[in-house]
């Protein structure tokens, strides 16, 4: 017999890979109510790590619990959870906050005999008092109130009651049990919760080793987490076949990695020299065709140079019909442990829709690497704020954009806008494109860039908010250090704190899961054969 044998039952931190596992289990445990996006809960996950707590049975997932850190002001005050909780993402998660916010507790109502809820309470109360807070908040569901509401004053009378023993309510009586006391109901609080009427007890357990007269003295230490970036501002050349083509991304990777780079960036449509061999003029449906054909080996030979060469490869973008017939432009994110990624372009330019007759993605989430985890913004993406700010609610700290224009008006498009995410989300944001000429390729004959890694602008990031960029219009390898602790720095201490300014009270963005992809709006047809497009 061994001597020793697995644990059975283990209530460990929550991890990105554990997402299916927790969507599952919340969906078991709460039938019937919308459930969370995978995003919500990577960005649970993403943005306080050490406050995510999962609950494995026999390498079953079987409860779940959410937490972020909170300022007194905001935690003691009335609010909703939407607003509390950044929509369900965990984005207000202040470093500097003195109490710890219960966002979500869920547990498999098959093992609740294992005291499932207990330990996971437990592990949080560790946490709390690890950290020094002063103690743990959040609204408690109390399912009994709709029932019995007109026979009441109101929900504090129902709490009241619960309280003195004269009603029984399950979730409030195992919240008391568990050394929390309710200070107030919090109107409605999750309008969605039918049977506390959208109700919820105001609960706090307070660290009897935090002296609450004292004034919190939390700050965030600047810590160094550096991460190097390389962006490739790539020459479009015409090539004789695909192993030459092969050949020349490889030369770049093989210098960004001597150069110990964690990242190297490719630009958008980098992969059109791929229809300079061609022995006639193709039509865009032909284009769009032998493009696909390239797709699966282009793909797997960035993947082989991400394990050869040990780094990270956001390759631009590929157009290609994928396999439910739509045609995309993918960017294909090869990670230097093997795994592959891919991002579709959300918003085609009206040059794409038409042409291309290429039509947008449905959904955008943070690619999950060794360093944390990122985001790609296609070019025309980059456009549209509320991309960037979803990725960032998810998690992401540096944002890729791949781009592709043709003149400095295109270009100047992109590189605004990118500058703007940086500010408004704190995060780094990097950009790579091509240059030159590729005649007998729509839409390659003319290319405008000046790649650049940008920063938001406040003391610890570079002057101007860049910190490295390339010439103009030359091939070239821009690289540069930055420093993501820099970043946690900043949406705690900056001199602004674009994230936690947000108004969740008054606007949030709904994100549809799974929605159909439309075609995408049609531009007027454009007067030539060709027309300026990108950015």
């Amino acid at each position: 017999m061994p001597r020793k044998s697995p644990a059975t039952l283990e209530v460990r931190v929550a991890v990105p890979t554990d997402v299916p596992g927790i969507l599952t289990l919340i969906s078991r445990a709460y039938p019937g109510i919308e459930n969370y996006s995978g995003g919500q809960i990577s960005g649970q996950i993403n943005n306080f790590p050490e406050g995510q707590f999962v609950a494995v049975y026999e390498s079953a997932i079987v409860g779940y619990c959410a937490s972020s850190r909170i300022d007194e002001a905001v935690a003691l005050a009335p609010h909703d959870w939407a607003t509390i909780t950044g929509g369900g993402f965990g984005s207000r998660h202040d470093p500097t906050g003195d109490w710890l916010y219960g966002i979500e507790m869920a547990v498999d109502e098959r093992h609740r005999g294992l005291r499932i809820g207990k330990r996971l309470y437990e592990a949080r109360r560790v946490l709390a008092e690890r950290l020094g807070l002063r103690g743990i908040v959040f609204g408690g569901r109390m399912p009994g109130y709709a029932r019995v509401k007109s026979k009441l004053a109101g929900p504090e009378d129902y709490i009241a009651r619960v309280r003195a023993g004269e009603l029984r309510d399950q979730v409030i009586g195992f919240q008391l049990a568990n050394g929390f006391t309710p200070i107030g109901a919090l109107r409605q609080y999750l309008p969605s919760d039918k049977p506390s009427d959208g109700f919820a007890a105001h609960m706090v357990w307070r660290n009897p080793y935090v002296d609450p007269n004292e004034p919190p003295a939390f700050r965030v230490p600047r810590d160094v987490e550096s991460v190097r970036l390389a962006t490739v501002q790539l020459q479009a050349r015409a090539v004789k076949n695909f192993e030459e083509f092969v050949h020349n991304i490889e030369y770049f990777v093989d210098v960004a990695a001597d150069y110990r780079s964690d990242f190297v960036v490719f630009p958008e449509l980098f992969t059109m020299s791929l229809l300079s061999f061609e022995s006639h003029a193709l039509s865009p449906m032909e284009a769009i065709d032998r493009m696909t054909e390239h797709r699966a080996p282009i793909v797997a030979e960035l993947s082989r140079m991400a394990l050869r060469y040990n780094i990270n490869i956001v390759g631009g973008s590929h157009p290609t019909r994928t396999e439910d017939g739509s045609i995309q432009n993918v960017a294909y994110v090869c990670l230097r442990d093997g795994s592959v990624h891919a991002q579709e372009k959300i918003h085609p330019t009206p040059n794409e829709a038409y042409w291309w007759k290429i039509k947008g993605g449905s959904s955008v989430d943070v690619i999950q690497t060794d360093i944390g985890p990122v985001g790609v913004l296609i070019c025309y993406d980059s456009e549209f704020p509320e991309l960037a700010r979803r990725l960032v609610d998810e998690g992401a700290r540096i944002i890729f954009v791949p781009f592709c224009t043709d003149n400095r008006q295109g270009y100047m498009r992109v590189r605004y806008c990118a500058q703007a995410r940086a500010i408004e989300n704190q995060c780094f944001v990097v950009l790579s494109g091509n240059v030159g000429n590729l005649p007998g390729v729509d839409n390659m004959d003319i290319q405008y860039a000046q790649s650049c890694i940008l920063t938001p602008c406040d003391f610890p990031f570079a002057r101007d908010g860049i910190a490295a960029e390339a010439s103009e219009n030359i091939e070239t390898l821009t690289i540069a250090d930055v420093n993501l602790a820099d970043l946690t720095w900043a949406r705690a201490e900056g001199t602004v704190r674009n994230l936690a300014d947000r108004r969740f009270d008054l606007y949030r963005i709904d994100w549809k899961t799974g929605a159909p992809r439309d075609a995408a709006p049609q531009a007027h047809p454009p007067t030539k054969a060709k027309a300026p497009g990108g950015g």
